[in-house]
């Protein structure tokens, strides 16, 4: 029986009772064929922003990216002109997410972002594996259904997504609403010579792929079944693994040409980059532990599918630790991005996460969230700062004129953007690159010689525009200075187990005790708010407070 006939077989077992989800983008297939011959895929207002954002598209820089097949940089070089097609693995959709895969679709987030900068037009498809073993598992420990239980966990997950501020990609996929596609792909394979069927059971042959391992690096010898993988005596080696598994009482299943069942975890994913960016396409990425044994059975099974399977760049970012251990569900060493949202302003959770090299291992800890969290709000709390002070003038009085020395740091800071974005994403040198604009501003706003520079108000219109420019693209940019002000501080509170008014009333102690001349008592309240996380600040107009690092953590990271 060939695959068109048995289309209208394919529905979940629980269908009747729960309809398939709406796709999360209206990006259809027809879009994506007219996108591979030429048109552009939708792009989100703060997309089209993009490529306008800076003052610096053309020439477009070279953009070097680390492919894990070669174990180098290489120069990106798009299939189709001006076009980039990016598949990254998605979620398995059964609990909540934790910061390692913040850390994955942060990453994917930022080189989509990039290109669109860059003026690519992006097709961006990010899946969801909704049929698992892991999703069964958890749905009948609650007692619940295993496609409504997937369900709820993808609204949850695009949710977070949202609140760290990453875009929706182009087109979302989920495994249940892909079985006609999934069935088609494992009957090539099979047609081709590269699987065998067992009781109902399709495994893939890995010795009838010699190019098995190019991408882990590992001998065919050296390999053992993956971690979704079960030993199973009736493989022709062990190494071989699962395209579709028959049915076990009580679970969701569809109907194949081998008996109902579901699809293995790798086949999902070759047949949904295949369905919307084809056999060949650009970017193909995931975390560092996909590598094996994920990323490298899909290379297998696209290319047991179709000869002409390729894929330029095969891109992996690296774990989130903790005391230098992955931190993953199945250890049990993992905060959810909701756990540390509560705590941490989401934008600080991005930039910390943005403060090392995707490929490098970052370690998550309080002193890194806190860091991030005082950097961040010194960051909004100067453009904050700028945005009121040019609010405040005249901006029909402005001139265009710019001095050269704040042109050069302007230009300095596009350069480093440029060229640090450009290299493999190295984000932190970015980061810091904002140092030097960031004190411009503050010496204009604050010192005495900046008050006296010529066209001081249009340095500062010019140095705040390169830096939100610049934050846009790194997906930091908030919706108010003001807002995200108040929000940081109100974390900080938090963690203090403080209130405003706590704060406040402290403030007057103190300066009362100053007004005693009670000058131990002064500077003990002001050292009690720091080590809090709270700093005083005295000025003429009276003493304020701001978050900061909370003093055992500035002295820990000291020593």
């Amino acid at each position: 029986m060939g695959t068109l006939s048995l289309l209208k077989c394919y529905r979940p077992f629980f269908s009747a009772v729960f309809p398939p989800t709406p796709r999360a983008s209206t990006f259809t297939r027809k879009n994506l064929s007219s996108f591979c011959a030429g048109s552009s895929p939708p792009l989100t207002t703060e997309n089209k922003s993009h490529a306008d954002a800076l003052p610096f598209k053309s020439p477009s820089p070279e953009v070097w990216l680390h492919n894990t097949m070669s174990k180098t940089k290489q120069l990106f070089k798009p299939k189709v002109e001006s076009k980039v097609g990016m598949y990254v693995c998605g979620v398995t959709a059964y609990d909540l997410s934790h910061i390692g895969h913040a850390r994955v679709y942060i990453n994917f987030d930022l080189l989509y972002r990039y290109f669109n900068h860059l003026g690519f037009q992006v097709c961006y498809v990010r899946n969801f594996t909704d049929v698992d073993d892991k999703i069964i598992a958890r749905a009948t420990e609650l007692g619940e259904d295993p496609i409504s239980l997937s369900r709820r966990y993808c609204e949850e997950f695009c949710q977070d997504m949202a609140t760290l501020n990453c875009l929706p990609p182009t087109v979302e996929p989920k495994v249940s609403e892909h079985m006609p596609q999934i069935i088609d792909m494992i009957e090539k394979i099979l047609n081709n010579g590269y699987a065998y069927v067992v009781e109902g059971d399709v495994y893939f042959n890995v010795e009838k792929f010699p190019e098995y391992g190019k991408l882990s690096s590992r001998d065919l010898e050296d390999n053992r079944a993956g971690e979704r993988v079960a030993v199973d005596s009736r493989k022709k080696n062990p190494a071989d693994f699962a395209l579709w598994k028959s049915a076990k009482p009580g679970e969701p299943f569809w109907e194949s040409p081998w008996g109902p069942g579901r699809p293995g975890w790798h086949i999902e994913c070759s047949a949904m980059s295949a369905t919307y960016l084809g056999y060949s396409f650009d970017i193909h990425g995931g975390g560092i532990d996909l590598v094996f044994p994920h990323h490298e059975n899909e290379i297998a099974q696209s290319c047991a599918a179709c000869k002409k399977s390729d894929i330029s760049v095969w891109m992996h970012n690296g774990f989130v630790t903790i005391d230098s251990v992955k931190m993953s569900k199945s250890l049990g060493n993992f905060f959810t991005i909701r756990q540390v949202i509560d705590v941490y302003h989401p934008l600080a959770l991005r930039y910390f996460l943005m403060s090392a090299h995707y490929r490098s291992p970052i370690n998550y800890s309080n002193i890194q969230l806190e860091s991030a969290s005082d950097r961040v709000f010194y960051v909004y709390e100067t453009l904050h700062e700028c945005e009121s002070f040019l609010n405040q003038h005249d901006q029909t009085n402005r001139k265009d004129s710019v001095p050269p020395d704040t042109l050069n740091i302007i230009n300095k800071f596009h350069d480093v953007f440029l060229t640090s974005m450009s290299d493999d994403l190295h984000t932190p040198v970015v980061l810091a690159g904002m140092s030097d604009p960031l004190k411009s501003i503050n010496d204009l706003l604050h010192t005495r010689k900046g008050k006296k520079q010529q066209f001081r108000i249009e340095s500062l219109a010019a140095l705040e525009k390169s830096i939100r420019d610049v934050l846009i693209v790194l997906g930091l940019m908030p919706a108010s200075y003001s807002e995200v002000l108040q929000q940081l501080k109100e974390k900080a509170l938090m963690r203090a187990n403080l209130t405003e008014d706590e704060v406040l009333q402290k403030i007057e102690e103190r300066a009362a005790a100053r007004i005693q001349k009670e000058y131990a008592k002064s500077d003990a309240i002001r050292k009690d708010m720091a080590v809090l996380g709270i700093t005083l600040m005295d000025s003429p107009n009276g003493t304020t407070w701001r978050p900061t690092i909370p003093l055992p953590l500035q002295e820990h990271q000291i020593d």
